[in-house]
């Protein structure tokens, strides 16, 4: 067996804050062979990340150290490397691809300055030289119309596409070794299918190590030869992906598998009272250019859409970003302006105004995607729950509304003694928890999920799934469920709805969509999000 290119042998990171030591990594050992992709999974907050960025020596110095261990490369230790030396690696010998690329490109410059500048400062190209390489690493990762792109923004470009750019930064110098931070997390499963494919194909072009960073499981059994489970910064399991897999050891890898949302939707009568509805519902926004701002044409969100919406049962909306998705869940709760009737409860509510809209919300919610977002930091969790019990004027005394507040935090399993922190006091699945306990405290008929679960790790989802479960079935509430993960969707979702360009391209129930799709469109969805790896053209989001 030839010697590892990267060999971590006892490593430990700390980082110093208010002049206390918490130890993020604690004397973990992995290497990673020539050709190979070796995968650092684990759940948020693990040390995958720390234990990545600890190789090219991108932590925080000096509030990072290294208490023991030794990261060796070539022959060459880069714990305490000196700033000449790591340049000459970083982007060099050893490139990286980070979880967020919106945040990782700079949105002042082209992605030819960007994908450039690598190529300028490790192999000195210039002019035309230059740009004929961008060209060639632009059209290598599959962004279509290369030339065209060149003196396009970050902004200007889909996530994939974004995606795509940052790997053609890191392999711009044909590197030894490819890290790739959480690639995948904020993209659509189609798109994340077509850069896992695309990551494998360059891997075995190039004959480069991948190292691949995640909490995402199907990724890891679909992509790795190798496998190391990290939890509260410690290596627990490791071994070949199919004996890890097949055959797990440690009760966290036992636990981590068995993780997958699962279960079914309740099966809430198909005859139940109809909640919320819509026939030939359109959000068109109005494309204005020149002086005069003239409107030349319209986008359109929402193209015609017709849905009912039943109590105890959940409508689930798939399809990509920029499908229209959650559009057409803000349509429905009138905060975008729409055409055609929006009927909650039998009453038609489009031409409503504000202050005749404001008592039925208290029956209508909304629970946003981001935990992170959508709770003010400088408010406490019990003012958070209680604001709209404030809102709706409920008279309730302070004591009552306190008493509410603790209810509703029980029902999502978080400790009403808690109630006087913060946010940033919370995990993201706390936090998830605590926005569903803000939409539950008003007992609404109606609930708007918009990617409830996205930013959560799998075993958290998994949890979130359950109460969405378990509070639709006291509650007998009726959801409106939006999300790109199909997994999830069909542990939830008694109907769905397929969604593409503003239009419903499917509809049915979960088991004619999941089990028989008609169109080519969700037959790609669902091969996507069940095998994953796709072919690596194209970009479906573009």
């Amino acid at each position: 067996m030839s010697a590892p290119l990267v060999d971590v042998k006892n490593l430990s990171v700390a980082f110093r804050s208010e002049g206390e030591e918490i130890l993020a990594v604690d004397r973990i050992s992995f290497d990673v062979r020539s050709g190979e992709t070796v995968a650092l999974v684990g759940e948020s907050g693990s040390g995958k990340s720390v234990s990545a960025l600890s190789i090219l020596q991108l932590l925080p110095y000096p509030q990072a150290s290294h208490p023991s261990g030794e990261i060796m490369f070539e022959g060459r230790n880069l714990v305490g490397a000196s700033e000449k030396t790591m340049r000459e690696i970083r982007g060099n010998k050893i490139g990286v691809v980070f979880q967020e690329p919106m945040t990782s490109l700079n949105p002042l410059h082209t992605i030819e300055r960007q994908v450039g500048e690598v190529l300028q400062l490790h192999k000195g190209l210039r002019g035309e030289k230059l740009r004929a390489r961008v060209l060639e690493l632009l059209d290598k990762v599959g962004i279509p119309d290369a030339t065209e792109r060149l003196g396009a923004y970050p902004h200007q470009l889909s996530g994939g596409q974004r995606q795509r750019v940052m790997i053609a930064m890191a392999l711009a110098n044909e590197p030894n070794l490819l890290i790739a931070d959480e690639p995948t997390t904020a993209l659509d499963v189609t798109v994340q299918a077509q850069i896992l494919a695309l990551l494998k194909k360059l891997k075995d072009e190039m004959g480069m190590a991948l190292l691949l960073i995640t909490h995402d499981l199907g990724v890891v059994r679909k992509m790795s030869d190798r496998v190391f489970v990290m939890t509260k910064g410690e290596i627990v399991e490791r071994g070949d992906t199919e004996t890890v897999f097949d055959n797990p050891q440690h009760a966290y890898t036992k636990r981590l598998l068995a993780s997958e949302p699962k279960g079914r939707a309740l099966g809430g009568a198909k005859d139940a009272p109809v909640i919320m509805e819509t026939d030939d519902l359109k959000v068109w926004f109005p494309i204005k250019r020149g002086f005069l701002r003239k409107t030349v044409g319209y986008v359109k969100a929402v193209d015609g859409i017709s849905l009912t919406v039943r109590r105890g049962r959940t409508l689930g909306v798939v399809g990509e970003s920029g499908s229209g998705k959650t559009t057409l869940g803000l349509a429905l709760l009138r905060l975008l302006s729409s055409e055609g009737p929006v009927r909650f409860e039998g009453r038609d509510i489009q031409g409503l105004k504000q202050n005749e809209l404001r008592p039925l919300r208290r029956r209508m919610q909304i629970v946003f995607q981001d935990p992170y977002g959508s709770l003010s930091p400088r408010m406490s969790i019990s003012q958070i729950v209680e604001e709209g019990l404030i809102v709706q004027g409920l008279g309730l005394t302070p004591d009552e509304r306190r008493e509410r507040v603790s209810s509703a935090l029980q029902e999502v399993g978080i400790d009403p003694a808690v109630q006087d922190r913060y946010p940033h006091e919370f995990s993201g699945g706390q936090r998830q928890r605590i926005a569903i306990a803000r939409a539950m405290a008003l007992e609404p008929h109606f609930v708007m999920l918009d990617e409830p679960t996205s930013a959560l790790d799998m075993s958290v989802q998994a949890q979130i799934v359950d109460l969405l479960r378990d509070l639709q079935k006291r509650m007998n509430l009726g959801y409106l469920f939006i999300s790109h993960d199909l997994k999830v969707v069909r542990a939830l979702s008694d109907d769905i709805i397929v969604m593409r360009n503003g239009k419903v391209v499917e509809a049915g129930t979960a088991d004619e969509i999941f089990d028989h799709p008609k169109t080519d469109y969700t037959k790609a969805l669902m091969a996507a999000a069940f095998d994953l790896v796709a072919t690596p053209e194209g970009d479906a989001a573009g």
